[in-house]
């Protein structure tokens, strides 16, 4: 638990640090584990970048046992889920049109109060360290 949050992380084993599960958090390789329960799903970028390393099989085979759908979201996810991606979105790798754009997502509104978050996060970093 981190801030009264249960986090759970997902994804290839390949992309997922060693150890993680020490800092408290539930480790999954099953997409659907991941989902269900959830409140919100934060969706990270796939670098494209890391395909040169060998990291995937191919961004196909990451899109299907990786990538939300809104088929996935209807059968797995809460009826009031928050979808999350802080950008730039693959859309059909890490999630389809649909979900970015639809109903469950809040992506809009964290990219627009993204960089506000951010400065009051440092603004008040910056008052600890005066202290």
């Amino acid at each position: 638990k981190k801030l009264g949050a249960k986090i759970t992380v997902c994804g290839p084993k390949t992309l997922i640090p060693q150890n993680i599960d020490q800092l408290g958090v539930k480790v999954v390789n099953y997409l659907p584990d991941a989902i269900k329960g959830a409140d919100v799903l934060n969706i990270l970028r796939i670098q494209n970048e890391r395909q040169k390393y060998g990291l995937l099989p191919s961004l196909r085979e990451y899109s299907k046992e990786f990538g939300i759908t809104k088929e996935k979201l209807a059968k797995f996810a809460k009826k009031d889920v928050l979808v999350m991606h802080p950008g730039p979105i693959n859309r059909g790798i890490e999630m389809t049109s649909n979900v970015a754009d639809g109903q469950y997502s809040v992506i809009l509104n964290q990219v627009t109060n993204g960089l506000a978050v951010r400065m009051a996060v440092f603004y008040l970093i910056a008052q600890v360290g005066e202290n």
